[in-house]
């Protein structure tokens, strides 16, 4: 636990910075190299770029390491705003062995004892690079931020600017984080103790009554000591940890019962997921699972085996207080119990750990690992929970959201509590302005809710009020990156760009690592046609996040403006690979590969938008020019037609109409056509129409 988290340092460092120290990620096919730079460590990510140079490069500094080694470790880069960022490189310190899975091939790998693939372990450094837990997909998070629940279960007591305990708040700190967890993480607030302790008057009774002693505590309250950070049912897709929304962030107490501070939640019995053995619950929620555990009746805890004071242990010596003589059968000459009866496996959310399971079985069953899906069900109580908190967690991560929210109405009708945090939690549920004004009422200055609430307001076409409500929460506070995005993008929704453009630069300026923010700034100045500031921003975007396909698919454009197609190409390609069944993207793409006279790339590329979206009239259009081009009449003329049944104004094409059926000799048809195209609304097809008609003599 005192190595939990700490500054990098030549004497902590057991991770191979000099040699094998680069990993290629094949799933997002990215780069990553780490580097020691004097007295500092750098995490360093980039792509090959269009070109074949290196592009979207970023290099971030490494701040904290956390986790001691024994398993692995993760990185964390510091903010301008006071946050930690995750970095997606790891370190692992087990290779696995024969009779254990193999890990997927995703970086320098070598083949397993089993035919399977094991990544490629240092000769110099007992261990490897690979990807964090929840990076190893086609698009990591690049701005992953650590929450406050993860530097709670990691660290200390780290210091938080006033204002940014509440619940919702950005997790940012002030001044450094403490290295590692200390002794008051179980023993309480040490102030008194130190106090009376350097007293020469005091006596060793005052002095050990001036400190808790978890021992002296029930079974019961000793587990929660521990379980402050050893329980977690698990790390997937639900809200497992809901911290009680009148606590602080580190507010809990050791002596006082968990339950007052959080509450614990689980996927509901038989939905897939009872044996999950994961590396956030290989401790407490397995060991609960132990008929050991369980014929106790609460007199095995934790420290039954563990000594928090040293990690030396005989821990079949524990065994044997209440197994001392063997059963019938029992290989008497066994000298430890725990290889059998809890060994080590493979978590199944973060397969290159090999950890103990503390399920004591007595004949542990072979398991295959599970793969996390994302679950959308019932969740339970794990411990009692009051029904309001149940209700909370319904909804807290959409798993449950209909019957959810429909309970968590009715508990906020029955109990009307008076912290905002609860309507805040129903109005997200279902976008509502009611409760979102609900929760204004308890907590008026809150920029986090008026936000939120303007956002529904404008869902419902009340763009004023939801101006005045983000008006409010700038003037609130003025330093709000989310308040000025927010601004601004309504008021592009209402026309005033230049308003729009100046409040978005504001908000990129005030969170630097805001990549959304640099999309969505080009996206306005790419449609005022200030193109060169556009692209400047979207390369800022992908420097942060060269996963975001909006920004492909937006810098494509952006390119394809400018006349440089073969780049655009290439842009419109990762914007598709990166979201393969998004028709705006497929036809964008198919767009510009039209434009390159590419004519059956451009074909299959809009019929997988048709595809995804058969009521994209923009594509049955483009689809029927590109069979017209290939001189097949009839199945363009009834791509325009659908498109013409889809979007009856749509004059292009009834333009284009006109021509394949003049081609086809079907001259009333076109008549017809160009003649509504004509009277339509769109001034250069009417012109265009119009000139037709005259050279028809009609």
């Amino acid at each position: 636990m005192g190595r939990s988290l700490f500054k990098p340092a030549p004497a902590n460092t057991i991770e191979d910075y000099a040699k094998r120290h680069e990993f290629w990620h094949s799933a997002s096919d990215t780069h990553y190299a780490m580097i020691v730079r004097g007295t500092d460590y750098y995490q360093r990510r980039w792509q090959i770029g269009f070109d074949g140079t290196e592009t979207n490069v970023e290099e971030l500094k490494i701040d904290y390491v956390i986790g001691s080694g024994n398993h692995a470790r993760a990185y964390l880069h510091r903010t301008v705003r006071g946050g930690f960022i995750e970095l997606p490189l790891g370190w692992y310190s087990q290779p696995l062995t024969a009779g254990q899975a193999a890990v997927p091939c995703i970086g320098n790998c070598k083949t397993g004892p089993a035919g399977g693939v094991l990544p490629a372990v240092s000769a110099e450094k007992s261990g490897y690079w690979s990807m964090s837990p929840g990076f190893d997909n086609p698009h990591p998070a690049t701005r992953r931020f650590a929450s406050y629940g993860c530097i709670f279960c990691h660290d200390a007591y780290p210091k938080i600017p006033a204002g940014h305990d509440a619940p919702g708040s950005d997790p940012v700190f002030a001044g450094d984080l403490p290295e590692g967890i200390d002794c008051q993480r179980c023993h309480g607030d040490g102030t008194k103790h130190m106090r009376i302790a350097q007293s020469a008057s005091a006596t060793p009774a005052e002095i050990r009554a001036s400190i808790l002693n978890p021992s002296r505590l029930t079974p019961a309250l000793q587990m929660d000591v521990c379980m402050q950070c050893h329980l977690e049912p698990t790390s997937g897709d639900l809200p497992s940890l809901i911290r009680r929304f009148d606590r602080a962030p580190f507010s809990f107490t050791p002596g006082e019962p968990l339950a007052n501070f959080e509450l614990v939640f689980d996927h509901a019995p038989g939905a897939g997921h009872d044996d999950k053995f994961e590396i956030v619950n290989s401790s407490a929620y397995r060991l609960r699972k132990s008929l050991c555990f369980v014929k106790s009746k609460g007199a095995m805890t934790c420290t039954t085996c563990h000594d928090p004071h040293t990690a030396a242990a005989n821990y079949s010596d524990a065994c044997r207080k209440c197994h001392a003589s063997m059963s019938a059968g029992h290989p008497t000459a066994a000298t430890e119990c725990i290889s059998c009866h809890m060994p080590k496996r493979q978590t199944d959310d973060v397969v290159n750990v090999v950890m103990t399971d503390h399920w004591i079985q007595r004949r542990p069953a072979p398991r295959e690992l599970t793969k996390t899906q994302p679950y959308r069900g019932e969740v339970v109580a794990y411990y009692p929970s009051p029904p309001l908190y149940l209700a909370v967690a319904q909804v807290a991560l959409q798993n449950n959201t209909v019957e959810g929210a429909a309970e968590l109405s009715r508990q906020l009708a029955r109990l009307q509590p008076r912290e905002s945090e609860f309507y805040m939690v129903l109005g997200q549920a279902r976008n509502s302005i009611d409760d979102f004004e609900h929760a204004l009422r308890f907590k008026p200055d809150s920029p986090r809710i008026l936000i939120a609430l303007a956002g529904a307001l404008k869902a419902g076409g009340q763009f004023s009020r939801a101006a005045e409500n983000l008006q409010r929460a700038i003037q609130i506070s003025p330093d709000n990156s989310a308040a000025w995005y927010q601004s601004g993008a309504l008021d592009f929704s209402m026309g005033h760009i230049s308003e729009a453009i100046d409040k978005m630069r504001k908000a990129v300026a005030l969170d630097p690592d805001f990549a959304g923010g640099c999309t969505g700034l080009a996206e306005i100045l790419w449609r005022a046609g200030n193109i060169d500031d556009a692209e400047d921003d979207l390369r800022e975007a992908l420097r942060m996040n060269p996963y975001d396909p909006g920004a492909y698919d937006l810098i494509g454009r952006v390119l394809a403006g400018k006349g440089h197609a073969a780049e655009s190409l290439f842009d419109f390609e990762k914007a598709t690979r990166l979201r393969p069944e998004y028709a705006p993207y497929l036809y964008d793409y198919a767009l510009e590969l039209s434009s390159a006279n590419r004519i059956d790339d451009a074909q299959t590329r809009v019929q997988a938008a048709l595809r995804a979206d058969p009521d994209m009239a923009e594509g049955h259009e483009l689809l029927g020019g590109l069979l017209a081009a290939k001189r097949q009449l009839p199945e363009a003329e009834r791509e325009y037609a659908e498109a013409l049944r889809l979007k009856p104004d749509f004059a292009r094409a009834r333009l284009d109409l006109a021509r394949v059926l003049a081609a086809e000799g079907n001259l009333s048809g076109a008549i017809e056509q160009l003649q509504k195209a004509a009277e339509g609304s769109d001034p250069q097809v009417a012109q265009l129409a119009s000139q037709a008609l005259r050279r028809l003599g009609q």
